[in-house]
C-alpha cells in the first residue's frame, strides 16, 4: 500500500502498479509512451496525435473537453489521467465514480520535472523518468545559455500568441505558454496586463497597439488553424509588427516534448 501526492494535492493510495491507463491529454499520452508504458494505456482522446499509431491500436474515449464515459467504463481502467487545464471539474468528478483520478497541473519547467518524477514513482518506471528529467535538465542548461548569447537587438521582444479566433485570444499570464515565452526572452505583451487578465484573455484587435504594440505577432498552430487572412487581418492593426505562424505543440505540450521544443525554438530565434 503506497501513498502518493498528485499536484493538485490530492492523495492516493494504491495497492499495486497500475496496468490499464486512460489518458485524457495528448502531451501526457505522448509521455506515458516514452516512459515505455504503451502497454498499460488502453484510452486515449481523438488528439492523443503523438505518437500516431495509438490513434489504432488505442480506444478513442472522446476528446479532452468532452468524454465518452460508457467507453470509459468499458476499459475497466484503474487509473485516469487528467490536467487541470485540459479537463474540466464537471469531467473529473463523473470520472472519480469509475476510478482514481490522477490531476496534473503544469505551468512551470519546474511543474513538468516534477510531473514526470511523479509519473516515475506511480507507475513504476523511475529509471525511465529519471533518464527523461536528466536529458530535459542538460538540454535547458544549453538552451538558456543560447538564449543568453544572443545578440542584445534581438532580445527582449515583445510578443502577442494568439491561440483562437472569433472571439480573439491570446496567452495571458500563469500558464504553461507564458512560461515559454519568458524562457525564449520574450515579453509577452498580456502576460502581465491588467487591462487583461487571465490565462487566456479574450481582446479587441483595434486595442492592440494600446495594449503593448507588439514587436512579433505567433498565430498558434493549435487549437484554432490560422490561415494567412488571419495574419493579415490581425498585423494591421499592430505598427509594424512581424506575423509568425508557430507551433502551438511546441508551445503548449509539456512532459518529453520539450526535448523537441528547445531545437524548435533555436530554428525559430533564426527566422525572426
Amino acid at each position: 500500500m503506497k501513498t502518493f501526492i498528485d499536484q493538485l494535492g490530492n492523495h492516493h493510495t494504491f495497492e499495486t502498479t497500475h496496468k490499464r491507463i486512460v489518458s485524457l491529454v495528448p502531451s501526457q499520452t505522448e509521455l506515458l509512451y516514452d516512459l515505455g508504458l504503451e502497454e498499460h494505456i488502453v484510452g486515449i482522446t481523438k488528439f492523443c496525435v503523438h505518437p500516431y499509431h495509438l490513434k489504432s491500436t488505442k480506444k478513442i474515449v472522446g476528446g479532452t473537453k468532452k468524454v465518452n464515459y460508457d467507453k470509459i467504463r468499458a476499459l475497466n481502467p484503474d487509473i485516469i489521467i487528467c490536467n487541470k487545464e485540459e479537463n474540466t471539474l464537471e469531467i473529473v468528478e463523473e470520472l472519480r465514480e469509475i476510478c482514481p483520478v490522477w490531476i496534473t497541473n503544469i505551468i512551470t519547467i519546474e511543474d513538468n520535472f516534477q510531473m514526470i518524477s511523479d509519473f516515475g514513482q506511480l507507475f513504476n518506471c523511475r529509471t525511465e523518468s529519471q533518464k527523461i528529467n536528466d536529458k530535459l535538465g542538460f538540454a535547458l542548461t544549453e538552451f538558456k545559455k543560447f538564449i543568453k548569447d544572443k545578440p542584445p537587438e534581438t532580445s527582449g521582444q515583445k510578443v502577442a500568441y494568439f491561440i483562437w479566433k472569433n472571439p480573439y485570444m491570446v496567452a495571458g499570464s500563469d500558464n504553461f505558454i507564458n512560461e515559454l515565452l519568458k524562457l525564449n526572452n520574450f515579453e509577452n505583451i498580456y502576460g502581465n496586463n491588467p487591462e487583461t487578465s487571465g490565462r487566456y484573455p479574450e481582446i479587441e484587435l483595434k486595442k492592440i497597439r494600446l495594449d503593448g504594440d507588439p514587436d512579433l505577432v505567433f498565430l498558434s498552430s493549435e487549437p484554432f488553424p490560422f490561415k494567412e487572412e488571419d495574419a493579415f487581418e490581425i498585423g494591421r492593426f499592430t505598427h509594424h509588427a512581424k506575423t509568425v505562424f508557430v507551433d502551438g505543440e511546441m508551445f503548449s505540450w509539456y512532459g518529453s516534448r520539450l526535448l523537441k521544443a528547445f531545437e524548435y525554438f533555436k530554428i525559430l530565434h533564426s527566422k525572426i
